[in-house]
This record gives C-alpha cells, structure tokens and sequence, in this order.
C-alpha cells in the first residue's frame, strides 16, 4: 500500500479535438496513473458540473484550464499522503472538497480525473487490471437486456 506523492493535471485534446483535464498521479512505490476525462456530447440538469474557462479566445470557451490548476493546488494537496487503496475515502474526500451537490466549484472534471488515475495507479500497484482491482477475482457475469 503506497500513498500518493504527487498529483500534476494538464490540459489535453480529447477524440473531438475538445480540451479535457488529463491527471498523473504517482504513488511512493513510483508506480504512476494516468487519466483523461471523458466528456459527454449532452449534458442533463442533474448532471455534475464540467468545469470550463468560457474564455472565447481559447477553444471557443471549452479550455479547463480553471479545472486544471484546481488539480495543481487545492485538490493535490488534499490528496498528498493519502492511501492510493483508498478509492472511496479519496472520492469522498474530493466530494467534501468541492462542497457543492453537482461539482461546481472544483469541476467534476477535475475530480474524475483525479479519482481514475489514482485508481489505474492502485491497481498497477496491485498487479491487476483495473477490472479485477475493482470487480474481484471471482467470475463475472454479463448483465442481460430484459
């Protein structure tokens, strides 16, 4: 069990060419997780908050570099030093965090891409793939449509 060491965000180009918040966390062993956050082509009114710079002049306002530098201070340092096996207590941890019922202060963007790439670094550290990391060794069944 390792506790995270760091947490670095940048913003990056997702398939649509349409910036995201990509995260690297790095865990005390030197195992490391990457994450991009997807983003979906249709938002609902219940939906959590991607945060976005609205600045015209850059990605006709889709920049996160608001989402990001959120990542590079306030949610990296709540972070820091926390047991990467964790995965509900970091995710609760970042709900706290923000403080909002939909995401919106820090961005859902951010968290995702946070609360992913500590998992991905969980479970390398484990020696898993991320589907047993998180669903168990046992046998899987597929869900079937009614």
């Amino acid at each position: 069990m390792s506790s995270v060491v760091d947490v670095v965000a940048r913003e990056v180009l997702d398939s649509r060419g349409n910036p995201t918040v990509e995260c690297d966390v790095l865990l005390e062993s030197g195992v490391m997780g990457r994450a991009a956050v997807p983003s979906g082509a249709s938002t609902g009114s219940r939906e959590a908050i991607e945060l976005r710079d609205d600045d015209a002049a850059r990605y006709l306002g889709k920049g996160v570099l608001q989402a990001v530098e959120n990542v590079n201070t306030e949610i990296s340092e709540a972070i820091i030093g926390l047991d990467a096996q964790e995965q509900a207590f970091i995710d609760q941890t970042l709900i706290h965090l923000d403080g909002t019922d939909n995401k919106a202060r820090l961005g859902a963007n951010a968290m995702l891409a946070v609360s992913m790439a500590v998992a991905k670094a969980a479970a390398e550290e484990s020696g898993l793939p991320l589907y047993r990391y998180f669903g168990g060794s046992g046998p899987m069944q597929m869900p079937v449509p009614m």
